[in-house]
């Protein structure tokens, strides 16, 4: 197992210390950053800094050095917005902070996502993504979309507000598997709800893996709601996306 002193960045091992909390997530995040060169560590504290022009040297000069791009992307950009995320979940960091480290991975990305593109990388999947009805709020399902098309899936926001006939029309023009909702207000909630009986009635529901998040939702209220997953975080948003993924190869097998 990787202690915390195998991460040289400094930055880095102090981030992980003053803010995560939970064990599996300083594990999870320890072991990342044990893995990852010292390279990958700069951009990715660059990156939880919101230093944009720092990221965007540093991705610039790993790719001439022979960096793969992958690398770059999953070790320095998604790993770094990993601590981010935590910290906006748990009220160290607000939307002022997120936009700044939000602009830092779109720095790097904008070296990555041509590449990619270029190597003929195939989506590993599609996601709807959406605010229900009656909720403005978007910085954590943002948060979640970055992370997740770093991933690798192709992602069509909805945007928020986003009434139960649009989130089907979407599913169903896109051919989409997987369907994300957010929440912020307790009192938007219960549309998470209406959205998912709405997909029974349009006779879709089996057709789709529906994930929810957001601030008050909880696991608990999620199996009430019928939804099929529940993430916390973006971290948590990417690895069930990637279940949902893993769930339906083995059906199909």
């Amino acid at each position: 197992m990787a202690e915390i002193t195998d991460i040289e960045n400094e930055f880095i091992r102090e981030e992980i210390e003053e803010y995560l909390d939970r064990p599996d997530e300083i594990e999870r995040t320890i072991d990342i950053f044990a893995k990852a060169s010292p390279t990958m560590q700069a951009i990715a504290a660059a990156l939880i800094d919101g230093a944009h022009h720092t990221v965007d040297e540093l991705t610039k000069e790993a790719l001439e050095k022979g960096i793969e791009a992958l690398e770059i992307m999953d070790d320095g950009l998604i790993a770094g917005m990993g601590i981010v995320g935590i910290k906006f979940r748990e009220n160290f960091i607000f939307v002022p902070e997120v936009l700044a480290c939000a602009r830092a991975m779109k720095a790097g990305m904008a070296y990555i996502e041509p590449i990619l593109s270029d190597a003929g990388i195939d989506p590993i999947g599609t996601v709807i993504m959406g605010t229900v009805k009656g909720d403005l709020h978007d910085i954590g399902k943002n948060l979640c979309i970055m992370m997740l098309q770093g991933t690798g899936f192709t992602v069509h926001d909805l945007g928020v507000d986003t009434s139960e006939d649009e989130f089907i029309d979407a599913v169903e023009e896109y051919e989409a598997a997987i369907l994300g909702m957010s929440a912020l207000l307790t009192t938007t909630m219960p549309n998470m709800g209406k959205t998912i009986e709405a997909f029974i009635d349009a006779d879709l529901r089996e057709d789709v893996k529906i994930m929810v998040g957001g601030a008050p939702v909880t696991q608990e209220f999620a199996d009430d709601m019928g939804a099929d997953g529940y993430g916390n975080d973006a971290l948590a948003c990417v690895a069930l996306a990637k279940r949902f993924l893993e769930e339906e190869d083995d059906e199909d097998f």
